[in-house]
């Protein structure tokens, strides 16, 4: 059983959706979790409110009521793969995430993430992860290390004032050679009805992308990839939609059924770098990691 050191947090909503108990309103919100689990929580004192009080099966439910839990989970995989420090300083820790590992807690993971891996390295317990990479995606990771400048930091991303770098290899044919070209990927991405996936759909354009063959052999190339926005899954897409799926992506072209990692063939997309204006220093900063994703 693997047990999260933090609590989760949740505020419940202003409207009430029909429950009277805060026991009722965790079983709509979260389904897949059964309701002795919520009540051995409660029992061992795991739920309890912003002031300590601890949540029972009969706590009345409350508009904006703030429930701190534990995540659990009774079998956690363990990542075989280590994350690296590239950068650090008083404010600021950026870090090479690698393949398969997640950023925060989530699903079936709680200390197997970069972000408690880090904490844990570190010592510092105010580490915080001030924008999210997918789980198999590697690459850099801005965390946060001192709570008074954080949203500072928030805020580069929110305001997109950072500039990424990324790689990434496809299958291409041979006998055309990509190399040097630019494509500039406009286009509207919007939920999928599969679940976890994204698409391209007819109207205004949400999404925006700069994308160039840098490298290429008979059979595969090597792409730069600038995001302009930061729709999910934004990357894969635009690759796709340009007709070369990112090589071992399990969600397109086709979703593939569930199955345990491959850690031999990891998502080939790499976020490389990072660059930006330091809002607390005004100094700028280009971090790069020094590995890159390698052509068979």
């Amino acid at each position: 059983m693997s047990i999260s050191k933090r609590a989760s947090r949740l505020s419940l909503p202003q409207i009430n959706p029909g429950v009277s108990t805060v026991l009722e309103y965790l079983l709509l919100r979260f389904p897949a979790i059964g309701e002795a689990t919520w009540r051995e929580r409660m029992a061992t004192g795991k739920v309890h409110r912003d002031d300590g009080v601890l949540i029972t099966p009969t706590s009345p439910f409350k508009p904006q009521l703030r429930v701190f839990y534990y995540r659990e989970v009774a079998s956690e995989p363990s990542i075989p793969f280590a994350e690296q420090i590239v950068y650090r300083d008083e404010h600021i820790l950026v870090a090479y995430k690698p393949h398969f590992l997640p950023v925060m807690p989530g699903g079936r993971y709680v200390t197997e993430c970069l972000q408690q891996r880090l904490r844990n390295s570190t010592g510092i317990e105010a580490l915080q992860a001030v924008h999210r990479l997918d789980r198999v995606t590697a690459g850099l990771v801005l965390c946060s290390l001192n709570p008074e400048t954080r949203g500072q930091y928030h805020q580069l991303f929110k305001s997109r004032r950072i500039h990424k770098t990324y790689q990434a290899i496809a299958e291409v044919e041979g006998h055309e050679s990509w190399v040097g070209r630019e494509w500039d990927v406009k286009n509207r991405i919007e939920k999928n009805e599969q679940r976890f996936r994204m698409r391209v759909s007819e109207g205004d354009a949400n999404s925006h992308s700069v994308i160039r063959c840098v490298q290429q052999t008979d059979t595969q190339a090597l792409f730069e990839l600038h995001p302009v926005s930061g729709r999910r899954h934004q990357l894969r897409v635009h690759m796709q939609s340009l007709g070369w799926p990112i090589l071992n992506d399990r969600y397109y072209p086709v979703l593939q059924p569930l199955s345990p990692d491959d850690y031999t063939r990891p998502l080939q997309l790499l976020s490389k770098g990072l660059e930006f204006i330091d809002p607390v220093t005004s100094e700028p900063r280009r971090i790069e990691y020094d590995g890159n994703l390698a052509l068979e």
